[in-house]
């Protein structure tokens, strides 16, 4: 029964920072790529990050890079997704995903100027 859980979002203001926690279960977590999207209102999924929990290799889209860093604590099975210098343009409900086709609960982030 593999289970992904986003959690960590919130309002803040332009600048600030959010620490999102992608909590796992159900599958060999060391084993697997977990990635962060995001949706606006009425559009699509944005892959925005992804980490190999096997080999340690990170991905970023061009719109967080510099901002955004995601880490893993293969002990806790968490992905975690530490945003910086946030804009209003990261307004939006963001997800975990470990690319087989679960997606957990998003959670949302705002952010305001």
């Amino acid at each position: 029964d593999v289970q992904l859980q986003a959690s960590g979002g919130g309002s803040v203001q332009r600048g600030g920072s959010l620490r999102l926690s992608c909590a796992t279960s159900g599958f060999p977590f060391d084993d697997y790529a977990i990635g962060w999207f995001r949706q606006y209102p009425g559009k699509e999924r944005e892959g925005i990050s992804c980490i190999s929990t096997s080999t340690g290799r990170i991905y970023y889209g061009d719109s967080v890079k510099g901002r955004f860093t995601i880490s893993s604590d293969n002990e806790k099975n968490t992905v975690y997704l530490q945003m910086n210098s946030l804009k209003p343009e990261d307004t939006a409900v963001y997800f975990c995903t470990d690319y087989r086709g679960e997606w957990g609960q998003g959670t949302q982030v705002t952010v305001s100027s």
